[in-house]
């Protein structure tokens, strides 16, 4: 969800994470990853803008942080 947002495609969110095309669709699937992995990512996905929300009853969710 937080790719689509963003309009990066899984070439160019792999990139920015230094990971392969295949890992970002493993993590899409909901593959089991190394912790390391997930935070690459992750970065990769906070410094193109988006927030990670937490949970909060209604379970995890993403949103474009403020310009």
């Amino acid at each position: 969800m937080a790719r689509v947002a963003l309009n990066l495609g899984v070439r160019d969110l792999a990139v920015a994470a230094k990971v392969s095309t295949q890992t970002i669709s493993r993590f899409e699937r909901g593959d089991e990853l190394k912790p390391s992995t997930i935070a690459a990512i992750r970065t990769a996905l906070e410094s193109a803008g988006v927030e990670l929300i937490p949970e909060n009853g209604g379970g995890p969710g993403v949103r474009l942080k403020k310009p």
